[in-house]
């Protein structure tokens, strides 16, 4: 008998046709477009935005080169190759699946045999660290089908930014970048060579930004983020590095107070203090789309240059870097295992994310 994996992202449009649909689904989730106003009014508005950005989105996404959409479906589908590579060294015979959040492929369309763990399906939600508007999210969209949140069953592998085997893959990805070893054919937009006097550039551990009103919910998205900037302070350190870290928000939308410092912001900062050389590392990503390839790729590359930056380097994702795929095949062994053994995990979302069932708008079925 075959295992199931399935890997969940939040998606991106895969050409221009499918830009509606993908803006549609992200902003009607109260999880990700959250406001503090009634239901109703909430998703008028979140219709109303989603149709007036389409165009606009539709020229940013048309500018990448990637036929008017996004590369990260695909690259997901590349890291399930891989890992389906991976799992099946073991001699096992394993299925996997991509599906989406938002956009195609459609999570809702899926049949429970591929979405409900009680019929031993491993759920990879591809988020390293937890938050309201992607781990939590996820959940609550799986539980609308499935009648209970699955986060609580011991087959959804949980975030994953402590685990000692992913962090050394992100330090060996980093330092193999640095040292121009990273082949050019896996990663999108990168040129590789040898960064000369490595070991004193600036790093700049670049997340995305989420409003402050899901901190004050008690989502520990931040603690989370900063914890794992240490550990690979620590981890680079240890192999000789020796410059400067930053840690920075960046993708903020809208006039609400969002995560700070800004990635704009520090950079700016950096360059008026006299930083020459810096490399951004976008730390809360694992596949390169429109956050990594156009905003730091191009729009905060270009403000550096503009604020005294002289050397620039946007450090990729890891997508299928081997270490990384291999952290990921052993978080999926583990689930399996854990679920044989009868294993037990307890409800990540209310312990993760600060979850009121008195001030939610959807609920949380975990057993």
């Amino acid at each position: 008998m075959k295992n199931k994996l399935l890997l969940i992202n939040l998606g991106g449009p895969r050409n221009a046709e499918e830009i509606p649909k993908f803006l549609k689904d992200l902003f009607e989730d109260p999880l990700v477009f959250d406001l503090p106003i009634p239901e109703f009014l909430r998703l008028r508005l979140a219709r109303k935005i989603a149709e007036t950005r389409a165009k606009k989105v539709e020229e940013t996404y048309a500018s990448m080169g990637f036929g008017g959409g996004s590369p990260l479906v695909s690259e997901t589908e590349k890291q399930a190759e891989g890992l389906k590579k991976l799992l099946e060294e073991s001699g096992e015979k394993w299925e996997v699946k991509t599906a989406m959040c938002c956009g195609y492929p459609d999570i809702r369309e899926l049949p429970s045999e591929w979405t409900d763990p009680k019929k031993g399906v491993v759920l990879l939600p591809l988020f390293p660290h937890f938050s309201r508007s992607t781990v939590l999210s996820t959940a609550m969209l799986m539980e609308k089908q499935l009648g209970y949140c699955p986060a609580s069953n011991p087959l959804w592998v949980r975030p994953f930014s402590d685990r000692k085997e992913y962090l050394e893959s992100i330090r060996d990805l980093i330092l193999d970048f640095f040292q121009g070893k990273l082949s050019e054919k896996d990663f999108l937009h990168i040129k590789q060579e040898q960064i000369p006097n490595w070991q004193n550039l600036d790093i700049v551990f670049s997340a995305h930004g989420i409003p402050l009103r899901l901190i004050k919910k008690g989502d520990i998205y931040t603690k989370e983020i900063e914890e794992n900037v240490q550990a690979l302070t620590s981890l680079l350190r240890e192999k000789g590095y020796q410059g400067q870290i930053h840690l920075s928000y960046q993708s903020r939308v809208g006039p609400s107070k969002w995560t700070t410092p800004n990635t704009l912001d520090k950079i700016q900062e950096l360059g008026q203090k006299g930083t020459k050389r810096i490399a951004v590392y976008p730390i809360s990503f694992i596949s390169d789309h429109l956050e990594t390839l156009e905003e730091i790729g191009v729009q905060i590359r270009d403000h550096a240059f503009q604020n005294g930056i002289l050397e620039y380097y946007r450090i990729p994702a890891p997508g299928t870097y081997p270490a990384f795929l291999e952290a990921l095949a052993k978080f999926v062994f583990e689930a399996k295992y854990s679920a044989q053994r009868g294993g037990q995990i307890g409800c990540i979302c209310k312990a993760s994310g600060g979850w009121d069932p008195k001030k939610e708008k959807i609920t949380c079925d975990c057993e």
